[in-house]
């Protein structure tokens, strides 16, 4: 049996790369289609499918074939809410340091 401790740990893991970090937050506009994952991300379409797999794998990503056209999505409104409050969790920590609030308020508000 698994535990809870184990899985969250694996979510946790899925979620420990910028690339797909950077997915998760465009998918949080709804919808999109690679291509434009991939002019907004700017790494090849192999490493971008990669990193799509592992966030499908962890059910933080879900498809939809529109035509020709694989369109990529936030499986559940969950995901929007976990980054949100991760990006509360790092204001938080980064009180002191500066540069890096700025920035973070600066995200926080687009």
């Amino acid at each position: 049996m698994v535990s809870l401790h184990q899985v969250t740990a694996e979510l946790f893991r899925a979620l420990g790369n910028p690339v797909r970090i950077r997915v998760l937050e465009l998918l949080r506009d709804g919808p999109q289609p690679v291509r434009y994952l991939l002019a907004d991300i700017a790494i090849d379409a192999s490493r971008l499918s990669q990193q799509l797999a592992i966030l499908r794998g962890a059910g933080l990503v879900s498809t939809r074939r529109d035509g020709n056209t694989v369109q990529y999505s936030l499986s559940i409104i969950e995901v929007d809410v976990l980054l949100e409050t991760a990006r509360e969790v790092l204001a938080g920590l980064a009180a002191g340091q500066g540069e890096l609030l700025t920035e973070l308020r600066v995200e926080c508000a687009s």
